[in-house]
C-alpha cells in the first residue's frame, strides 16, 4: 500500500508539473473536474446522462485546455522538450488523445447512420432515445479507454503501474478541484502562466 501511495503521489506530480502550466488549462480543469463529480453522482441513478455530461462537458473542457492553451515548447521549469515529455508520458499523451478523442467525435455519426449500432442496440425511436443510446456508448467508450490503457501499461511496464494509473484518472476530479480551485482568481489577474515555483523547488 505504501508503495501505491508513492507512485500515485509521483504520478501526479509529474502530471502537474508537465502538463499544467497554463492558468487558463488549470481553470478549465476545475470545471471539468467538478462537472465529472457531478456526473460521478449521475452514474448510480442515470448512467446515460453522466457519460453524456461527462463526455460532452467535462472531457472538452479538460482536453481543450490541454491540446490549445497549454504551452507546447520547452519546458524551463522541469528542463524538458515537449517530446520529452509526450514520451514519458504514463497515461494518454497528446497522440493518444487525439485517437480517443476522434472515436469520441465519431460515435454520434456511426450511431446516426446505423441506429442499432450494428446490432448492438435497438434503435432509438426518437432524439431522447437516441441521447440515451449515445451516453450508454461513450459510458462504454470510457470504459475502454481506460481498460485499454491499463493493459498496455501492463505490457509496457508493470500491472502495477496500470492500476496506479487508473485509480489517479479515476479519483483526478477530486484531485484537481483541491490543487486548481484558486486558478480562475490568478487568471483574474492577469496571470495566465504558473510561475511554478513549487515544482522549481521540487
Amino acid at each position: 500500500m505504501k508503495s501505491f501511495l508513492q507512485d500515485l503521489a509521483q504520478q501526479r506530480w509529474d502530471d502537474h508539473r508537465y502538463y499544467h502550466h497554463s492558468r487558463i488549462n488549470q481553470s478549465l480543469h476545475l470545471v471539468s473536474a467538478l462537472c465529472f463529480i457531478a456526473a460521478y453522482g449521475l452514474l448510480f441513478t442515470d448512467p446515460a446522462s453522466a457519460a453524456l455530461l461527462a463526455w460532452g462537458v467535462s472531457m472538452t473542457t479538460r482536453q481543450s485546455g490541454h491540446f490549445f492553451f497549454e504551452p507546447k515548447g520547452y519546458d524551463t521549469v522541469n528542463r524538458a522538450t515537449h517530446e520529452h515529455k509526450e514520451d514519458i508520458k504514463v497515461g494518454y499523451n497528446l497522440r493518444r488523445k487525439v485517437v480517443l478523442m476522434a472515436v469520441w467525435a465519431l460515435i454520434p455519426l456511426v450511431l446516426w447512420l446505423a441506429p442499432s449500432f450494428g446490432g448492438l442496440t435497438e434503435p432509438a425511436a426518437d432524439f431522447k432515445g437516441f441521447l440515451h443510446a449515445l451516453g450508454m456508448a461513450w459510458l462504454c467508450l470510457g470504459v475502454a479507454g481506460l481498460v485499454f490503457r491499463v493493459g498496455q501499461l501492463t505490457v509496457q511496464q508493470s500491472l502495477g503501474v496500470g492500476l496506479v494509473w487508473a485509480f489517479k484518472i479515476i479519483t483526478d476530479p477530486f484531485h484537481d478541484v483541491a490543487l486548481y480551485w484558486r486558478a480562475p482568481g490568478y487568471l483574474l489577474r492577469g496571470e495566465l502562466i504558473d510561475p511554478m515555483d513549487h515544482a522549481r523547488r521540487g
